[in-house]
């Protein structure tokens, strides 16, 4: 499993979402490393690590991971994941006995009824219009109009990711194999089995964005139904990425809960209101962003194949 290491002192494990690879940190990673050595991997199938022979889940996933901290040494290590990421790590610490301290952030696969369509085909559109659009994305991540297009499901101020970050993600958010096989997996397979109160004794936090339109805020009830030892954390301007949304918050948040000195938010409950809180602009901006990316989507995926 391929991976960049840096820092020093207390281990970290970095592990990032569907489509995307160890630059998906790219906004935090020095941040952390100057109080961590920061493990970051590439998953099997992304990045430049190879995929999994067999079956691609994220049961598979888990043990390619668990494999990966028993050659390294690492069993026991902090970890912190992104999305997909996000449930593997939760995976991995309702397992008991891989990780330490966990942050989630913004975890799949709490999505129930209608969402489930809606998370399944709107990634894989945003994946077909992005590999269409890979001869032309330096170009259209450079402005801040274009780049917001691209990254309206995503972001809550998309036109404030810088230009390389926005780059780097979208080079490898394209409908690979793996990536296909898991996405249908995220969507229609396997469900997330939780973890009983008081099974896992070490720090427990999901992070997850007020804005999120990939992994809606009300869905974050039935993470913590099934993981109750967690503690809910809100980060009020973000979309589905608070590492490039809100880096600095992101950042110190990570820290805290890894060296113990997290203190809960006060409106983590359950009951609590967990609908995005957007302003009205935003809502439009990203409504009207969103319309435009499914628009295109459509019609570079749909057009004769003589035309491509």
């Amino acid at each position: 499993m391929n991976y960049v290491r840096r820092g020093t002192g207390k281990p970290l494990l970095l592990i990032h979402g569907i489509g995307s690879s160890h630059r998906s940190w790219d906004r935090i990673i020095d941040g952390l490393a100057a109080e961590r050595d920061v493990i970051a991997v590439d998953l099997p199938g992304f990045g430049d690590t190879p995929p999994l022979t067999g079956e691609v889940s994220i049961g598979t996933l888990s043990d390619a991971i668990t494999d990966f901290l028993a050659e390294n040494n690492l069993i026991g290590v902090d970890a912190v994941g992104s999305s997909m990421g996000a449930r593997l790590v939760l995976e991995l610490a309702r397992r008991g006995g891989i990780l330490g301290a966990v942050v989630s952030l913004d975890p799949g696969g709490f999505w129930q009824g209608w969402e489930i369509p809606f998370f399944y085909h709107s990634v894989r559109l945003s994946a077909q219009l992005v590999k269409q659009l890979q001869p032309v994305l330096p170009t259209l991540t450079n402005n801040p109009v274009s780049r917001t297009l691209l990254f309206a499901q995503f972001s809550a101020r998309p036109w404030k990711i810088p230009a390389q970050v926005a780059l780097n993600e979208l080079r490898t958010f394209i409908p690979t194999p793996t990536f296909s096989e898991l996405l249908t997996n995220l969507a229609y397979g396997e469900k997330q089995q939780g973890a009983p109160a008081g099974s896992i004794q070490l720090p427990l936090v999901i992070g997850w964005g007020r804005q999120d339109l990939v992994c809606l805020p009300s869905q974050s009830k039935l993470a913590l139904r099934l993981f109750p030892d967690a503690h809910l954390h809100w980060f009020s301007h973000s979309g589905h990425f608070p590492q490039l949304d809100v880096p600095e918050e992101a950042t110190q948040l990570i820290l805290d809960v890894t060296d113990g000195t997290y203190q809960p938010q006060t409106d983590q409950s359950h009951e609590q209101d967990t609908q995005p809180k957007t302003t009205q602009s935003d809502s439009i901006l990203i409504g009207v962003s969103a319309a435009i990316v499914l628009g295109v989507g459509l019609f570079l995926a749909f057009r004769p194949v003589e035309q491509r």
